[in-house]
């Protein structure tokens, strides 16, 4: 037993180390506007505003940041001055940043989203309808990361079956649909909002439509919501 304790505690140790990493993706550090990460192919903090600067560290899709300044560099790049942490700060090209304070912010990061497949599609749908709460183009934004949810359910269908074998489900003795249900290919969609329901007798996932819902009772009148009506309507969604 003795021996086993410093590797249980190592173990507890990199768990909080883990939960902390995360917690912090979601804490805005003290000083200046708030920035969010929507490109980590862009998102190298480096220590001077250059493309050629020391690189400091690569920050992850969905990171906050304060933005503390900019400025162009001598290629007519715009770097943002930011704050990772209480004790990180860097600068990171504007492009892989947005700020829901800054005009435009909210268009530029629609042109990504659209731009965007599948999980990137739905990260950067999520840090738009998270952070830009009052933007026009919301209802938009929604309709992307709903129509994204709905095809990655017959996708997510698709691997599941091929994954999962039937005669080490029943002989497992859980309900079947419980398998299905607790796929780990569901996990980080579910981080991101998403939430699926299981037809047990087709035996596929189906997106349980709360992006559609939103449309219609909160922008009832976008074009968007006359869509977000027929695909309730077609699934027996709506409630």
């Amino acid at each position: 037993m003795k021996n086993r304790l410093p590797k249980l505690s190592t173990l507890f140790f990199i768990a909080f180390l883990l939960v902390g990493t995360a917690d912090a993706r979601k804490r805005q550090p003290p000083g200046g506007r708030l920035g969010i990460v929507v490109d980590e192919r862009l998102s190298a903090l480096r220590a001077t505003p250059e493309l050629s600067g020391i690189l400091l560290r690569r920050m992850s899709r969905g990171i906050l940041v304060a933005i503390t300044a900019a400025k162009t560099s001598r290629e007519g790049v715009v770097f943002y001055k930011v704050k990772v942490s209480r004790r990180v700060s860097g600068w990171v090209q504007r492009d892989a940043v947005v700020a829901p304070s800054r005009p435009g912010d909210d268009a530029r990061l629609l042109r990504l989203i659209r731009a965007s497949e599948d999980f990137d599609l739905v990260a950067r749908a999520r840090i738009f309808l998270d952070y830009f709460r009052l933007s026009a183009l919301r209802p938009e934004a929604l309709m992307l990361y709903s129509l994204a949810a709905e095809k990655l359910a017959s996708d997510l269908s698709h691997d599941a079956t091929r994954r999962l074998d039937e005669a080490e489900m029943l002989a497992g003795g859980a309900p079947v649909f419980s398998y299905f249900m607790n796929y780990s290919g569901l996990d980080r969609y579910n981080r991101q909002g998403i939430t699926f329901v299981f037809d047990s007798r087709h035996k596929k996932f189906r997106y349980d439509g709360e992006g559609w819902r939103e449309l219609v009772h909160r922008y009832p009148n976008s074009p968007q919501s006359t869509e977000a009506r027929r695909r309730l309507a077609g699934s027996a969604l709506s409630r």
